[in-house]
């Protein structure tokens, strides 16, 4: 398996490289304006909670994995590094330190722990854009590692995705299921353009723009919901733009993620296997002219020739869409009644352009979002619509979103400083 996808990912690099390269602006990426946190600190709304900061004088955090109660292991985006920060003491020496290419969305980008088979022994997963030999990228790499001695050691690839032409759209968030396999996420790098991204003419599927699913050795997990051939075995969902996160509902199990679009038609999805999330023929709740700008809102079941893989793939339009893109990022379900019984088990969204946390509860069966008055239609038309749903902001642009072993809400913003709510 590892090497038909490694040399689909290579192929699909370098074929990219030479159709593309001469029309491909490597400095215009299409990337929302960061937020600025306020000086003063993060504002909840809830006055009964408020924010605190728990470590700042990060360079770009983009993730964070606890390895225990005060013990966050966090990610720099451009500096390549795995840091440890302990009882609020951050160690001299990273954990781990690799070459990177960081422009744009690439860059050390996505973690996720778990314990390994021996006794005592830890095992790390992690996303980055690797670049051995300066910043030209040879892959966006799923890496595994084990935690010995504070440094991470013995790494295997699992995956090698593409990275060009890039820099944007890389996605990177990383998870262990509640299956116990790997699950990432990965966007259109850029303009890859096949039946990944709805294009029945241009060719198989190169593992973009997708949700990937992997187990812990870096094996296609049996009974694909697309089917068995390689890379077509790696996808759980299909249809993505880009995405900064995703989680997993606590109580059902369902995988909800969100969607960045250009300039208009963010989303919030449920992912249900074998889910085609629209792109590029869809974004939001509208369809894409050849130019991908708006049209018109799409059918519930679009027939606008959606690649769906012999009726195994399945189009659903968003639980919840903006239509000024913002920049969602990362979501995150609370589950812990640390902050009060009414945010238990609700998902929290965070923003890159705003420096908002959103709320969000959901219905009974938990497969849609309760939202009432301007947001009744599932569509945030403009900022004052938000307003109802905003929970906290002021964090500048928000990267991750976690719930620690204490049960309260952790925040990580790029500027630097990772905050935590808790009860006042």
């Amino acid at each position: 398996m590892h090497k038909s996808v490694l040399t689909v990912g290579f192929l699909s690099c370098t074929l990219i490289i030479l159709s593309v390269m001469p029309f491909f602006d490597f400095n215009n990426v299409a990337n929302a304006t960061r937020a600025l946190p306020i000086s003063e600190g993060p504002i909840i709304n809830d006055v009964n909670l408020k924010a605190e900061v728990v470590f700042e004088g990060l360079t770009s955090p983009t993730s964070i994995a606890f390895l225990g109660s005060n013990d966050i292991l966090v990610l720099e985006k451009d500096k390549g590094t795995v840091k440890r920060i302990v009882n609020g003491n951050i160690l001299a020496e990273p954990l781990l330190e690799v070459n990177v290419a960081n422009d744009g969305n690439r860059g050390m980008l996505g973690i996720a722990v778990s314990k390994g088979e021996e006794i005592n022994s830890t095992n790390i997963f992690l996303y980055f854009t690797e670049a051995p030999l300066g910043d030209f990228p040879i892959g966006n790499r799923v890496y595994k590692y084990e935690l010995v001695n504070n440094k991470l050691v013995n790494p295997k690839v699992l995956l090698n995705l593409p990275a060009v032409p890039g820099p944007s759209h890389n996605g990177g968030a990383l998870m262990i299921g509640p299956d116990d396999n790997i699950y990432t996420i990965i966007g259109d790098v850029g303009g890859h353009r096949n039946q990944a991204q709805n294009q029945e003419s241009g060719g198989e599927p190169d593992a973009t723009s997708g949700m990937l699913r992997i187990t812990p050795d870096g094996m296609p997990v049996v009974n694909s919901p697309l089917g068995d051939r390689e890379p077509l075995n790696l996808y759980y969902s299909y249809g993505v733009r880009n995405s900064f996160g995703f989680d997993f509902d606590p109580i059902t199990g369902k995988l909800w993620n969100t969607e960045n679009g250009e300039d208009f038609g963010d989303e919030i999805n449920l992912v249900e296997p074998g889910f085609n999330s629209g792109w590029n023929k869809v974004q939001g709740i509208w369809t894409l002219d050849e130019q991908e700008g708006m049209t018109e809102i799409a059918p519930v079941h679009p027939e606008n020739g959606l690649v769906d893989f012999g009726g195994k793939g399945k189009y659903s339009p968003p639980e919840f869409t903006w239509r000024e893109s913002l920049g969602p990022t990362a979501i995150k379900f609370l589950n812990s009644d640390r902050l009060g019984i009414q945010y238990e088990n609700d998902i929290f969204v965070g923003d890159i352009s705003k420096g908002n946390l959103y709320h969000f509860e959901l219905n009974e069966d938990r497969t849609q979002l309760v939202l009432e008055g301007p947001l009744a239609d599932k569509v945030a038309d403009a900022d004052d619509e938000n307003e109802g749903i905003i929970f906290g902001q002021g964090f500048g642009a928000i990267t991750d979103i976690e719930v620690g072993p204490d049960g309260y809400l952790y925040v990580v913003g790029i500027q630097g400083t990772i905050y935590r709510i808790v009860s006042i």
